[in-house]
């Protein structure tokens, strides 16, 4: 039987609990629906929505 490899993010030794955000965004150029993806601490997620670039 083959196992399922799963990535966890441990909160070790001070580590901070990770998410990823995915935020769509319209691009300059054709104007079609960009995802953007990005792997970051859970206290910045706010910040990182509430910008507009």
């Amino acid at each position: 039987m083959a196992k399922k490899a799963v990535a966890t993010f441990a909160a070790k030794a001070g580590a901070k609990s990770m998410v990823k955000c995915i935020r769509m965004e319209k691009s300059p150029k054709t104007g079609a629906y960009v995802f953007t993806e990005r792997l970051m601490e859970e206290s910045a997620v706010k910040d990182y929505f509430a910008k507009k670039n």
